[in-house]
């Protein structure tokens, strides 16, 4: 009887398979972690803590005037940002209107690596050059401060084991973050900072309403806001072809392995159709794409101004791409969520079950029944929204918690 023949694995699957091997023996997974272990709080020993020291008459008391005789200062907590980083764009939006309301800012950077902050302060200042701010690296003690404000959850841990006694505690919450991840102990690592007893600042209802259901935490709700003015139609609408995603590959809430599952059923479909990708570089998808890389915004306001439709999946909190798209007279495709819907409300949006064929084929329809009219009415139907009202809101609970007022936007100190 003949000998069966060896399978022999492709090279690449073996390469793969070597990699993986050597990467848990060195346990690389914890690479991702955005916080060393070290540095993690915990909300039950956080409480018994702050029992104790309302037991011996230590409860903290707003500041008002900082001890220097000048306006309240804030540290602003964050890990360090990559160019463009949406997420520190809103962030540093919020600390450009303390500032201009009369409060001092420092963005402190907690960084588990340990890399020079003179790196991260570069990229700041040529990233956000409207941002005026003292910028360093998180201590062993965040004191100095009449208010800090954690960003996200390895901030918030932080924070909470090193602010010193009497600072007022608060916590932007741009997404619901334990959402990120799977079902374990990183997931509750994100859950428990909602619990350190900041007073939680929820960056719209979908936020809210997370932080409420999934934990019973209160939150004070700012609008989820925005800012279309680079993103426009141009008269004359000039013919449409192909569809733009937004590909961020690592990052699984923004769905780019469905994404690019979607795209290939697509390009079965209509293999005439460009297919246009930006953000981080993608190759090797198994279909053509016109790899566009890091865009500015005018530059990608002009690529969106050639597709007919566009792809962006998000399973938290909704990005600012869908209604950059319809500005500009895209028709995006998102994968239907209550969260979603919560903050989008809007007629041209095609909503689809998250699943490449049906995503593939509200792609389809999109670029079918596009023509100049599909994309004016869709420009039209974007509200003229600014991100105004989510900073005066954010001013004004930390004058709040600083025992302060607000006048003429201004924080006014007793």
């Amino acid at each position: 009887m003949p000998r069966l023949a060896r399978f022999r694995k492709p090279p690449r699957l073996l390469a793969q398979l070597a990699v993986q091997r050597v990467a848990n023996a060195l346990d690389v997974g914890e690479l991702d972690i955005p916080i060393l272990f070290e540095d993690l709080a915990d909300s039950h020993a956080l409480g018994l803590r702050r029992a104790a020291e309302l037991a011996d008459g230590g409860a903290p008391v707003p500041a008002g005037r900082s001890a220097d005789g000048g306006p309240p200062r804030v540290a602003w907590l964050a890990i360090p940002p990559a160019a463009g980083s949406g997420g520190h764009t809103t962030l540093f939006r919020m600390m450009r209107a303390a500032q201009e309301a009369g409060l001092r800012n420092t963005l402190l950077f907690y960084n588990r690596f340990h890399s020079p902050v003179e790196e991260y302060a570069e990229i700041v200042r040529a990233g956000w050059p409207w941002l005026d701010c003292d910028i360093a690296a998180a201590g062993p003690v965040v004191a100095g401060f009449d208010a800090s404000v954690a960003s996200s959850w390895p901030t918030a841990h932080v924070l909470a084991g090193r602010a010193a006694p009497g600072t007022r505690l608060l916590y932007f919450v741009q997404d619901y973050e334990p959402y990120f991840y799977p079902r374990g102990d990183i997931y509750e690592f994100a859950a428990d900072t909602y619990r350190f007893g900041f007073r939680n600042i929820a960056l719209g209802p979908m936020v809210q309403e997370a932080l409420a259901g999934e934990l019973d935490v209160p939150s004070d709700l700012v609008p989820f806001g925005g800012d279309t003015s680079e993103y426009r139609l141009e008269e004359p609408v000039r013919p449409r072809r192909g569809v733009v995603f937004y590909a961020k590959p690592g990052n699984d809430r923004r769905g780019f392995r469905l994404a690019v599952l979607a795209l290939q059923r697509f390009h079965e479909l209509h293999p005439d159709q460009p297919i246009h990708a930006y953000g981080d570089h993608v190759t090797g998808l198994g279909f053509p794409v016109v790899d566009h890389g890091r865009l500015t915004p005018e530059r990608l306001a002009a690529l969106y101004r050639t597709a007919a439709a566009g792809l962006s999946l998000s399973f938290t909190n909704i990005s600012l791409v869908p209604e950059e798209m319809l500005a500009c007279g895209t028709i995006p495709v998102l994968n239907d969520t209550g969260f979603a819907r919560t903050v989008l409300d809007n007629p041209h949006v095609a909503w689809a079950r998250p699943t490449p064929s049906a995503l593939a084929a509200a792609l389809s329809d999109a670029v079918g029944r596009h023509d100049p009219d599909v994309a004016r009415a869709a420009s039209r139907s974007v509200r003229a929204r600014s991100w105004a009202e989510t900073e005066r809101a954010v001013v004004r609970i930390l004058a709040d918690e600083l025992g302060c007022t607000v006048g003429d936007g201004r924080v006014v100190v007793s």
